[in-house]
């Protein structure tokens, strides 16, 4: 079976084509700038080097037709007919309440979707843009939703629900509903088979930690909490979001900044965390060049991204009862060994011994501990694969629907 997944974003797509019976990518690549001038798709090719093509793309139907266009080339595509797509699964950010799993999309599913745009404006949008795109040129090919705060629905209600009249809940769906939720899946299972261990029987802290950064804390193979919230502004300091603050923080520079609600969401989104600290860049790489040449706003930076990596981890161990693994995933935390090393120190008391010789090894890919062989609490880094969820659930439920 072969299954496309597709990220669509408000001006991009990101796409992977897997072979189903072994899990290989057959093709993967990346449109940009739909909607705007040069836009283009960025396809890698099989030798690993990448291939710019530049193409007017109008909006996303146009986008995906030119994905397809790559597909069928007889020269760097996978496939020679559209047939050979078996189903199409997408990513979606925002399921709030009312998708707690994986399904079939159909015009339910859709409205469902579109009514949580609210919560997830650019992002929903973008997705079902995605998805009618699929069904205008492959109307008969099956489309599978996959949502990234599903996994996070096991959280209790006193973990999600924020501390205002409870109306508000009922009436405006306003709680915690995290994301990341295929990361911190596929991450958690994943590291229990390398340990060969049961799910069931562990106490994990899965650290997505990217230019977007959240914790989870999955007991039992169920999450109980997670740093994110109502969007995916809160939590952790992030490259350019401010994470958690004082609400009358905001309000009070709101004041000061002249700034209208949105004005000022983006701002908390886009212009603070890493960035408006160091001065320097969103990108840690480039904020940790900077540190070690000198730059005290990048090192002060790099220290607060650190602690509040390192207070989520004892947080969440408090609320579990103890932890059994610590996880580090995605660009920063399967990368950059400092902070993970930075990260960890001080959590002696929970039972971490970290290898330091260990974790300057494990980069590029590279999955397995960080933590001595004696250690209690076993620090793994494992590289992230959103995609295989995504392409696992659509497989899954296509197959289930066809018997």
């Amino acid at each position: 079976m072969k299954i496309l997944v597709l990220n669509c974003g408000s001006s991009s797509i990101k796409y992977k084509l897997y072979n189903m019976d072994d899990e290989s990518v057959l093709a993967q690549g990346g449109v940009e700038r739909i909607g705007l001038d040069n836009a283009f798709i960025k396809v890698k090719l099989p030798d690993g080097k990448s291939q710019k093509i530049m193409h007017d793309m109008p909006d996303h139907k146009e986008g995906v037709n030119f994905v397809f266009k790559m597909l069928l080339d007889p020269k760097i595509g996978a496939i020679k007919d559209l047939s050979e797509i078996d189903a199409v699964g997408h990513r979606i950010v925002q399921g709030g309440d009312i998708f707690e799993k994986s399904c079939i999309v159909d015009k339910k599913v859709e409205a469902g979707i579109e009514s949580l745009c609210d919560l997830a404006p650019v992002h929903n949008a973008g997705h079902l843009k995605g998805i009618r795109a699929v069904d205008a040129l492959m109307p008969h090919t099956p489309q599978v939703t996959v949502f990234d705060n599903a996994f996070h629905s096991t959280m209790p209600d006193y973990a999600y629900l924020y501390a205002v009249p409870y109306e508000l809940y009922t009436k405006y769906h306003v709680r915690r509903y995290g994301f990341h939720g295929t990361s911190h899946r596929y991450v958690s299972h994943r590291a229990c088979e390398v340990l060969g261990v049961n799910i069931k029987d562990q106490k994990i802290i899965s650290c997505h930690i990217g230019n977007g950064a959240s914790v989870a804390a999955i007991k039992g193979g169920k999450v109980i909490d997670t740093s994110m919230g109502l969007t995916p502004l809160a939590g952790l300091m992030m490259g350019s979001r401010s994470g958690d603050i004082d609400p009358s923080a905001v309000t009070y520079l709101m004041e000061k900044l002249h700034k209208q609600p949105q004005e000022m969401a983006d701002y908390l989104n886009k212009e603070c965390g890493v960035l408006g600290i160091s001065g320097v860049s969103s990108d840690m790489r480039d904020v940790d060049a900077a540190a070690l040449s000198g730059n005290k706003r990048a090192q002060l930076a790099l220290k607060m991204y650190a602690y509040r990596i390192k207070k989520y981890i004892g947080s969440y161990a408090a609320a579990m009862g103890g932890v059994d693994i610590i996880i580090f995933t995605a660009g920063v935390g399967e990368n950059q060994t400092d902070m993970r090393q930075s990260a960890c120190q001080g959590l002696e008391f929970l039972g971490v011994k970290f290898d330091e010789k260990k974790n300057e090894e494990m980069v590029l890919g590279k999955e397995g501990p960080i933590s001595t062989p004696d250690s209690k609490v076993k620090v793994m880094v494992i590289p992230t694969d959103e995609e295989i969820v995504i392409a696992r659930d659509t497989m899954e439920l296509v197959k289930n629907t066809k018997n």
